[in-house]
């Protein structure tokens, strides 16, 4: 589970400053496709930050780099991390998307 605003979800969700998407269901972290990331895409932002549960797993290379090539940072770390380092880069002014794996269902 993670808490944003205040509000408790339990599934997959993509969080910005300007909205959340707590239904995201990307396909398993070994098969995902940038398409698993198109709403974190929408908007341009400087950087995704991927937490892929609770421990950090990489993502593809074709991933990576199929994202850095549209000029928008890609992070991989736990879902903790991420959640961290979501707070800390927002507060900073940053336009940053974090899509969070909860450990629970990831």
């Amino acid at each position: 589970m993670v808490r944003i605003n205040g509000r408790d979800f339990r599934g997959h969700v993509i969080v910005s400053a300007e909205r959340i998407l707590a239904d995201w269901n990307p396909r398993p972290i070994a098969e995902m496709q940038v398409e698993d990331f198109q709403a974190a895409l929408e908007g341009q932002p400087e950087t995704i930050l991927f937490g892929s549960g609770a421990k950090h797993r990489f993502v593809s290379n074709f991933l990576l780099t199929a994202i850095m090539s549209q000029d928008i940072g890609f992070e991989v770390m736990s879902t903790a991390a991420a959640c961290r380092t979501y707070n800390l880069l927002l507060g900073e002014g940053r336009h940053v998307v974090a899509a969070l794996l909860l450990p629970e269902s990831s």
